[in-house]
C-alpha cells in the first residue's frame, strides 16, 4: 500500500499545475499524487485489473472523514501468514476502497476548485460593480460639491442684496426721524411765532389806542393852548400897565422853568409818563378852572394871578415836552409796527415755505413708505427663497452624507473582499509607515525626500511614489500610512488581525525596515494614551473582547513570553536575575523545535500566565529594561536585536464544548543599517554584522518562496528559523515596513520597499483555525 502511494509524474503535475495557474491558483501537489494513483499508474495508464474483480466489485461510497478514518484504521485479517491467496483478496479489496477513496477526494476537491472558481468570479463582479459605483459617487459627489457652490454663491448674493436693501431701509427710517424731528421743530417754531404774532398784534392794538388818546389829548391841549394863548393877549394888554408886574413874571418864570427841569428827570419810564399825563390831564383841567377863577379873580388879587400864572406856564410847558414825547413815543410805535408787519409777512412767508417743505417731506416720506414696503416684501421673498435654499442645502447634505456612508460602507466591504482574496490566495499582507521629520539632527539630513500619495479612488491610501535619482518609482501595498498617520490610525487597520488570534488563528505581525524609521515607536510606543504602540492596542483590544465573550460561555486563559534574538543567539527577557547588559550570562542554552501540527516552541524559555492589561505592561516593561540597546551614528538608542513578543491564548466553550487555540506572534525586528553611516566599531560591528545577516537570510527565504523553490533556507538565521510557521505554514502574516523620509537614507528607503513588494506577491498558504484541546506541555509554541 505505500508503494502504490510512492510515485509522482511531473506530466501531470505540470498539466494540473498549468490549469490552475490559468484559473489565478497555485498548484497542488497533493492533487497530482491522488491523480495518478487514480488512474492507476504513473504515466496516466490503467492499472492492472485483479482477476477482473474489479469490475464486479460493488461501489463503495464515503460520506465523511469519518468513513475515511475508519478505511484507514481498518486491519487485514488473514487465516494464516501462509494464506497468500485470501492475503491478496483482501489486499486487493482494500486497494479497490482506496481507489474509490481518492475518487471521492479527487471529487470534492474538483468542487472545492469550482466553489474557489465560482468566488473568484463573484469576487471580480463585485470589485466591477464597486469600481463602477465608486466612480457613480465620485461624479455625484462631484455634482453635490458644484450645486452646493452655486448655492452658496447664490446666498452670498441674496445675503448682500438684503444686506443692501436693509441699509437702505435703515436710510429711510432714519430720513424719516430726522424729517419728523424737523416738522416737528417746524410746528413748534411756527407754534413760537404764531403766539409771538398774537402777542404782538395785542401790543399793536394796545398802541394804537394809546396813540388814539393821544392824539385826542393832543388836539384838547391845541385847543386849549388856543383858548391860553387868547386869554394870554388878553393878559398882556391888562399886564401893558404894569410892567413890573410882568418883570416880576418873567423871573419867576425862569424859576418855574428851573423846576420844570427837575420834573423832567423824575418822568423815567413810558408807562409812568402815560399815567402821569393822564393826571396832569384832569390836573390841567382843573387848573383851568382854577385859572379861570384866578383870571376873573386876577384884578383884585395880582399876586394871587401871578402864581396862577406861573403855575400855568409851568403845565403848559409840561404839556409840550410830554406831547413831544408822546410823538417820539407814536413815531417809535409806527415804526416798531412797521417792522413788525415785515417781520409778521416774513414768518407768513417762512410758514408757506415750511408748509411747501413740509408737504415735499410728506411726499417723499410717502414714496418712502412705499420704497420700504417694496423693500419688505423684497425681504420676504428674499428670506423665502433663502429658507427653500436651506432646505434645499439640507436636503443635499443629507444625500451627501448618505453619499459617504456608503464610500465607507462600500470600503469596508472592499477591506473585506479584499482580506477574503488575500486569505484564500495566503498572501503576507504589507503595510507602509512614513516616519515623520525629526525635530532634532543635522540640518543636512533633515532634506525631505520627494515622497508623494496618489488621491485616486482606486490608489488612495495603497500607493507611495518615491523620486530616487530623478526617477519616479510607485509602490502598492494593502495600506499606506503617511508621515501625519497617528499610532490610532495604524491600529485600526490591523485590529481584524489581532481579533483572528481569539478565533484560534496563528497571527504574526512584524516590522521591518531601516534603523530609525520608527519601528519600536510603532510597536511599543511611548507612555501616553495616544503614543501606545501595536503590542499594548492588541493586548487591550484581546483583554476586553474576551471579557465581553464571557457573556456567551467563553472563557481564556494566555501566556506570554518574551525572547530576543542578539548576535544569533536567544536571550529570554523575563528571566530571573537578567541585566540590561549586552555581555550575555552564562546559563541556558535555548533550542527551537518545530512539531508536526506546525506549533514552534523554545525551550526553558520563561512563560508567565497574564490575566489583565496590567499584567502584560509590567512585563513589557522590565522586557525594555533587558533588552540590548546601543548607540550608533544613526541612532542615539538603536535596538540590536530581534525583538520577539508571542501570547498563546487558550479558549474553551462549556455550553458548546468548542475549545480553541490561537498564538500572536508580535515581532520588532532589528533595523538594517550601512557600516559606513553607522560608524559601528567593536561589539556594535558586531551588532550591526549579525543583524545584517539575520536580514539577508529573511530576504533569501522570501525569494526562495517567491520562486517556489523546492527548498527554503530556514535554518540559515535564528530569525527565520523561529518565523517559519509565519513564512511557510498555516498563518496569518502582516508586514509593516517603517521608512525613513530624509532624502539621505533614500536609497535604503527604496531597498526597504522592494523587499516590501516581494513579500507581498509570496503565498504562504491559506490559514487554518486550530480548534485543538490545550495541551500538558507548559512550554510555549511560536507557531
Amino acid at each position: 500500500m505505500a508503494s502504490s502511494l510512492t510515485p509522482r509524474s511531473p506530466y501531470p503535475k505540470e498539466n494540473l499545475g498549468s490549469a490552475r495557474r490559468g484559473m489565478g491558483l497555485k498548484a497542488a501537489p497533493r492533487r497530482n499524487v491522488l491523480s495518478a494513483i487514480n488512474n492507476g499508474g504513473v504515466n496516466g495508464s490503467p492499472a492492472p485489473s485483479e482477476g477482473g474483480s474489479e469490475a464486479a466489485a460493488p461501489a463503495v461510497e464515503f460520506s465523511g472523514r469519518e468513513d475515511v478514518e475508519r478505511l484507514l484504521a481498518e486491519k487485514m485479517k488473514g487465516k494464516s501468514k501462509n494464506d497468500y491467496k485470501g492475503r491478496t483478496e483482501q489486499m486487493s479489496e482494500y486497494i479497490k476502497r482506496l481507489r474509490a477513496c481518492i475518487r471521492w477526494y479527487v471529487e470534492l476537491e474538483d468542487g472545492y476548485l469550482a466553489e474557489l472558481e465560482k468566488l473568484q468570479g463573484q469576487i471580480d463582479v463585485e470589485n466591477t460593480r464597486h469600481t463602477e459605483f465608486e466612480a457613480q459617487l465620485s461624479d455625484a459627489f462631484q455634482e453635490l460639491i458644484a450645486a452646493n457652490l452655486e448655492m452658496t454663491t447664490r446666498c452670498n448674493s441674496l445675503e448682500e442684496s438684503f444686506n443692501k436693501e436693509k441699509a437702505d431701509r435703515l436710510l429711510a427710517v432714519e430720513s424719516y426721524e430726522k424729517e419728523r424731528q424737523e416738522r416737528e421743530s417746524a410746528e413748534a417754531s411756527r407754534d413760537v411765532l404764531m403766539v409771538d404774532l398774537e402777542r404782538v398784534t395785542h401790543e399793536a392794538k394796545r398802541f394804537s389806542e394809546q396813540l388814539k388818546m393821544v392824539q385826542d389829548t393832543n388836539k384838547r391841549l391845541q385847543e386849549y393852548n388856543a383858548s391860553l394863548q387868547l386869554y394870554n393877549s388878553n393878559l398882556q394888554a391888562d399886564t401893558s400897565k404894569n410892567g413890573e408886574t410882568i418883570s416880576k413874571l418873567q423871573r419867576e418864570k425862569s424859576a418855574m422853568m428851573e423846576a420844570m427841569t427837575n420834573l423832567k428827570d423824575l418822568n423815567n419810564s413810558i408807562k409812568n409818563q402815560l399815567d402821569s399825563s393822564m393826571t396832569s390831564q384832569k390836573e390841567a383841567i382843573r387848573v383851568k378852572e382854577e385859572l379861570g377863577k384866578e383870571v376873573e379873580c386876577l384884578r383884585t388879587d395880582l399876586q394871587q394871578i401871578r402864581d396862577d400864572r406861573d403855575q400855568s406856564v409851568a403845565q403848559v410847558n409840561t404839556l409840550t415836552t410830554e406831547l413831544a414825547t408822546y410823538s417820539e413815543e407814536a413815531r417809535k410805535s409806527s415804526k416798531d409796527c412797521a417792522v413788525l408787519s415785515l417781520k409778521v409777512s416774513a414768518f407768513e412767508e417762512t410758514c408757506n415755505s415750511q408748509q411747501e417743505q413740509i408737504e415735499t417731506l410728506q411726499k417723499h416720506l410717502a414714496d418712502a413708505t412705499e420704497k420700504l414696503k417694496h423693500a419688505d416684501v423684497t425681504a420676504i421673498e428674499a428670506m423665502t427663497g433663502y429658507e427653500e435654499q436651506k432646505v434645499t442645502i439640507k436636503d443635499l447634505e443629507e444625500r451627501l452624507a448618505y453619499a459617504e456612508f456608503q464610500i465607507i460602507e462600500a470600503d469596508k466591504l472592499r477591506k473585506k473582499l479584499h482580506n477574503t482574496i488575500l486569505e484564500l490566495k495566503g498572501n503576507i499582507r504589507v503595510f507602509c509607515r512614513v516616519r515623520p521629520l525629526l525635530a532634532d539632527g543635522d540640518s543636512n539630513s533633515q532634506e525631505e525626500a520627494l515622497i508623494s500619495y496618489p488621491s485616486s479612488v482606486e490608489n488612495a491610501g495603497r500607493v507611495i511614489d518615491l523620486v530616487n535619482n530623478g526617477q519616479k518609482c510607485s509602490f502598492s501595498y494593502d495600506k499606506v500610512f503617511s508621515h501625519s498617520a497617528s499610532q490610532d490610525d495604524v491600529f485600526v487597520e490591523m485590529s481584524q488581525l489581532v481579533q483572528s488570534a481569539l478565533d484560534g488563528y496563528k497571527v504574526c505581525i512584524f516590522a521591518y525596515g531601516q534603523t530609525g524609521s520608527g519601528k519600536t515607536y510603532t510597536m511599543m510606543g511611548k507612555p501616553g494614551r495616544d503614543q501606545k504602540g501595536i503590542i499594548p492596542r492588541s493586548l487591550e483590544q484581546i483583554f476586553k473582547t474576551s471579557q465581553s465573550l464571557e457573556s456567551q460561555g467563553w472563557k481564556y486563559c494566555m501566556q506570554a513570553s518574551m525572547l530576543e534574538i542578539y548576535n544569533e543567539t536567544i536571550r529570554d527577557l523575563l528571566a530571573s536575575g537578567r541585566s540590561n547588559s549586552v555581555e550575555m550570562s552564562a546559563g541556558k542554552q535555548y533550542t527551537i523545535k518545530h512539531d508536526a501540527q506546525g506549533n514552534t516552541t523554545v525551550s526553558d524559555l520563561t512563560t508567565t500566565d497574564v490575566f489583565s492589561t496590567a499584567d502584560v505592561t509590567s512585563l513589557l516593561d522590565k522586557a525594555s529594561h533587558s533588552r540590548s540597546v546601543g548607540r550608533t551614528q544613526m541612532n542615539e538608542q538603536s535596538s540590536r536585536s530581534h525583538f520577539v513578543f508571542t501570547l498563546k491564548i487558550f479558549g474553551s466553550n462549556e455550553s458548546t464544548g468548542q475549545q480553541v487555540q490561537g498564538v500572536l506572534n508580535l515581532i520588532d525586528l532589528a533595523g538594517s543599517e550601512r557600516l559606513a553611516k553607522s560608524g559601528s566599531t567593536g561589539d556594535r560591528l558586531k551588532e550591526t554584522q549579525a543583524i545584517n545577516k539575520s536580514l539577508s537570510a529573511l530576504s533569501d527565504v522570501i525569494f526562495a518562496i517567491a520562486k517556489n523553490d523546492d527548498h527554503v533556507p530556514f535554518r540559515n538565521s535564528k530569525l527565520t528559523y523561529l518565523l517559519q510557521p509565519c513564512l511557510g505554514g498555516d498563518s496569518k502574516t502582516l508586514m509593516l515596513v517603517n521608512i525613513a523620509p530624509e532624502a539621505s537614507s533614500v536609497n535604503e528607503t527604496v531597498c526597504s520597499l522592494r523587499f516590501a513588494s516581494r513579500v507581498n506577491a509570496c503565498e504562504i498558504g491559506v490559514a487554518r483555525r486550530q480548534t485543538q484541546a490545550r495541551s500538558s506541555d507548559s512550554r510555549l509554541s511560536y507557531g
